[in-house]
């Protein structure tokens, strides 16, 4: 038996759990509240609270991302993680930082990124992993293992220190405001890589855009649209430096920058209003 106390004590862990296997604030919200009600009707003392309730999330995220995997083939465009928020001031950088890319998670199978995620970020041990997943030990090392080396292979190779990237990201951002294409592009690495996640609900590109020239002209183009009241915010977008973009008041776009060798390398665009839902305005 778990009450609300004890349950209340690994939330955050179990939104952590729920929020890197499916890549939604509001899915994993729904799975944290469906394991509650599941735990909630249990009368039987449980031994181990934190492995019972991450072995229930675990298990419901992937009875969920087994459906979403069908609806993303349907998706108009990039299909992007949607993002957590904060004031890069607030001291939650450490906590609330990917160990891993989301968007490098998407790319394993979900049984890999289970098994990932428990391991790598929670650091719950193979054995207990097993137990969970009801696998074998031996097999669920293999899948960590090769989740693990998939991971390696497309993480950045020279990661920016946080003030590089944070400054890296502002100056980006103070050229864009001030329409500075020769800055922007300055800033920019040659291969540059741009995805913008409309949702076939606002205006975005379709395809990603490459190359620093395509990119800078891309971005000029979006901010040169009439808006409504609009204010840029530098925020953390996942604990990596970003900007939050009302309009009237209202959450309109979350980009987030990959930063190497004091250029950068990736911008991440996230406009669809169902992705921007769980911000305050």
């Amino acid at each position: 038996m778990i009450d609300a106390t004890g349950f209340e004590e690994h939330r955050r862990m179990l939104f952590g759990i729920a929020y890197r296997m499916l890549g939604s604030v509001a899915d994993a919200e729904d799975v944290v509240q469906d394991a509650w009600l599941r735990c909630s009707q249990v009368s039987t003392p449980v031994d181990n609270p934190a492995g019972y309730l991450a072995r229930t999330v675990t298990n419901l995220a992937l009875n969920r991302l087994t459906s979403a995997t069908a609806t993303r083939e349907r998706y108009v465009g990039p299909w992007l993680p949607e993002p957590l928020v904060t004031r890069p001031d607030i001291g939650e950088e450490v906590e609330l930082a990917e160990s891993v890319s989301l968007v490098v998670l998407e790319s394993l199978s979900p049984l890999e990124r289970a098994v990932f995620v428990l391991k790598e970020v929670f650091g719950f041990s193979f054995r207990e992993i097993a137990g969970m997943l009801e696998r074998g030990e031996a097999a669920v090392r293999q899948v960590g293992r090769r989740a693990r080396a998939h991971v390696q292979a497309r993480r950045p190779r020279y990661d920016a220190p946080a003030e590089v990237r944070r400054r890296v990201t502002d100056e980006f951002l103070a050229a864009c405001l001030g329409g500075d294409l020769n800055r922007m592009m300055e800033l920019l690495a040659p291969d540059v890589t741009a995805w913008s996640d409309g949702g076939g609900k606002v205006k975005a590109a379709i395809r990603p855009q490459h190359g620093a020239q395509k990119v800078a002209h891309f971005l000029a183009a979006v901010l040169a649209q009439p808006m409504d009241d609009p204010q840029v915010h530098a925020v953390d977008v996942n604990g990596r430096p970003g900007l939050l973009l009302t309009v009237a008041g209202r959450p309109d776009t979350v980009a987030r920058a990959e930063v190497e060798n004091a250029r950068i390398t990736e911008i991440r665009i996230i406009r669809n209003p169902d992705k921007l839902r769980h911000l305050l305005p």
